[in-house]
This record gives C-alpha cells, structure tokens and sequence, in this order.
C-alpha cells in the first residue's frame, strides 16, 4: 500500500484562535490583502489587531461564489498594493479566493493560465505567498485543501485552479466565528461537509489516514448538524460541525470525491444555486444509486461495508445498514427544509446536458463505482422533483 496526505502547513483548531492570527501573521508579511465576505464588519477585530501588529492591510470583498472575473479583480488589487501576505476570513468563496490571490502574487502571467478546462491549465511553478486561511462557516474545508473553484459564467462552467502550492500556510479554525450563521446557511454549508466526508469514505482512492478522519468526521456531523441548525449558539454542536468541515477537508484533499460532486460542477455553473444545496439535494439519490448499483455489480466491493458502517455512525445504531443512512440522510434534508433543483430552474431538457458533463467530471472517478447513463438520469430527474 502506498498513499500520500497533505495539508496545510500548520493547523490551529480552538474558540478564540482568531486573536493568535494577528500576531502569527507577522511573521509572513508587512502589507495584507485581507479578502472577507460581502462586508468587513466581521474581521473588523483581526483588522484593528493586524494595525497594532505594524501590518498594513488592503480589503477585498467576494459577496457571492466567486467568479474568474472576481478572483481576477482581486489578483489585480493585491498586485498593485504591494501585499505580500493574504489573510481570508470568511465561507468557502473567501478562502478559495484568497488561495488564487497568494498563488498569483508569486507567480508570472494571468489568471487564464492556470485555469482547468477553459484556460491553459499551466502548473504554478513558484510556491504561493504566504496565505492565512480563517473560516467563518462550517462546510467547505477549503482551509486545507489544494485547489479553489472559480465559475465562468461566460461558459456556464466551474472550473478548478489547482497545486499543492495552493495550501495555506496556516489554518486558523475557531468555531466561535460560525455562531453567527443563519440556519439556512447552517444547512448548506454543513450538507456540504456531511457529503464529502461520505463521498471521500467510500471513494476508492481513500485511503487509512482518510479514513479515519472521515469517521471522526461522520460521527460528529451525525450527532451535530441538526442541533446547529436549530440552535445556532450550541457551543458544542458548533465545534463538532467545525471539526467535520475540517476533516472533510482534509479527505478531499487526498482523495476523490463521487457522484454528488460530479453533478454539483456542471449543475452550479448552469444554474444559480449555492453549492451545498445542490450537494445536499443530490446526496440520497446518489447514495441510493451507487448502494444499488454495487450490490447488483460489484457485490463485494469494500464500498458497501464502509456505507453500513457509516449508516452506524450517523444515526447512533449498532445494527444500522447502508439503507438505513440513505433514509437518515433523507429525513435530515427534508428537517433542513432543503429545496429541490427545480426551485433554481432546473429544466427537464437539461438533464442529458448535465449527466454528459457530470460524467467527465474528475470528480466522477473517486465515484465507488461507475454509474450508468440511466442511472445518472434518474438521479437528476429525482433530485429535481419531490421530496428527498
């Protein structure tokens, strides 16, 4: 067996962490390009310390899921100002933003150069500028992961940049920061980590070191989702649901995702739609699929064990089977109230359109086993309508 893992440099989990991020920062740059949400009201705290620290700081805001245009602005900004160190604070959009921002600063050209698909794809030849990755939300695990995504509304498309030099230097993880979210980002983001910690724990390029994270991960989003999103200051549910996001994180960094994640590329470039949406409406058809699919063709495949002993996980029972977390997964959806496709547009004319795309996608081969085009179809045409 042989297997590797990466992540970012140095990893700081803990309620409070945010007061040390000032203070390390001094020890990368002078000059900041602080990338945040659609306001600065929340690193307002971190901006007032990088001042006191001697650090000079330029803001940059991503209001939305970010867009070539947005990251190419934002690479533009940090360019002219100097910056030679790159703080995000903010959900997936923001850090993956901030990742593009530190790789370009170090590396000659434009944007377009690096780009997956609809750019020249290019390696980054130099490591980024030093980049501190803050999450503000608990879904994405872009804090620890090499690639960020970018849509081109252009080509109704999400496309990657990817490197290992696009891991943060340091990863600031405080679960105080996520109190804040409304239930409804709860829901998707925390969908969003829920369904790459399965797709990775099934996926067959997992490997041990993932596997053990993503258990630890399924345990707690499994006991956790629920009350975070009904009580949004649950100390402990929050942490659970940070700690999760992270460990999802870390095994899509090192593995391959699935199915959920080879329809959310095409689906979230052709409609306006946020991600962990799409991902949590698509996550118990896909499960049904692929439990269905290997039980018919590759009845001994390692994958089926993993989804009993991730249905024990999540729903807390010693006798639960991979059934048992298709429904459990299903009734969560429906208690985050989480909308089907058709309430972004989907249409029924679209669906071969996407299956075709969904089934190039590289995520599609992490998939634990290949699904059929019928298959594919009947996956998109449930998740479009009905309930979960």
């Amino acid at each position: 067996m042989r297997f590797e893992f990466a992540t970012a440099t140095r990893i700081i989990f803990g309620p409070g962490t945010i007061s040390e991020a000032a203070s390390l920062s001094g020890e990368f740059g002078k000059r900041a390009f602080v990338v945040t949400g659609h306001t600065v009201e929340r690193a307002e705290p971190l901006l007032e310390r990088l001042v006191k620290q001697g650090i000079d700081s330029v803001t940059f805001n991503v209001a939305g899921e970010p867009t070539t245009t947005i990251a190419a602005a934002a690479v533009q900004a940090a360019r002219q100002a100097g910056c030679d160190l790159v703080i995000s604070i903010g959900g997936g959009s923001v850090v993956d933003t901030g990742k593009v921002v530190a790789a370009m600063l170090t590396n000659s050209g434009e944007l377009e150069d690096y780009l997956e698909v609809v750019g020249a794809g290019k390696p980054l030849t130099q490591s980024a500028a030093p980049h501190i990755a803050i999450p503000t939300t608990a879904g994405t695990g872009a804090e620890v992961t090499r690639n960020a995504v970018l849509s081109v509304p252009e080509h109704k498309v999400k496309v990657s940049m990817r490197s290992p030099f696009m891991l943060p230097r340091l990863a600031v993880i405080d679960p105080v920061l996520t109190h804040s979210m409304p239930p409804s980002v709860t829901a998707s983001t925390g969908l969003d980590a829920l369904t790459q910690l399965l797709e990775v724990y099934v996926s067959g390029q997992a490997n041990p070191l993932t596997d053990g994270i993503c258990r630890e991960g399924l345990l707690r989003a499994g006991r956790s989702l629920c009350r975070a999103y009904e009580d949004g200051d649950d100390h402990d549910a929050r942490e659970d649901m940070a700690l999760a996001s992270l460990f999802s994180g870390l095994g899509l960094a090192n593995a391959k995702l699935g199915a959920v994640h080879g329809f959310a590329g095409p689906l979230g470039g052709m409609y306006s739609a946020p991600h962990g949406d799409i991902c949590a409406r698509l996550l118990p058809f896909v499960m049904e699929a692929n439990v269905h699919a290997l039980r018919q063709r590759e009845a001994n495949s390692a994958a089926l064990a993993k989804y009993d002993e991730a249905a024990r996980l999540l729903t807390g029972s010693s006798s639960a089977l991979a059934a048992d977390a298709v429904t459990w997964v299903r009734e969560l959806c429906m208690a985050l109230k989480v909308p089907s496709l058709a309430r972004f547009g989907l249409k029924q004319q679209d669906f071969e359109t996407i299956a075709a795309k969904a089934r190039k996608s590289s995520s599609m081969k992490g998939n634990p086993v290949e699904l059929t085009d019928d298959e594919l179809l009947d996956i998109i045409r449930r998740a479009n309508t009905g309930t979960p």
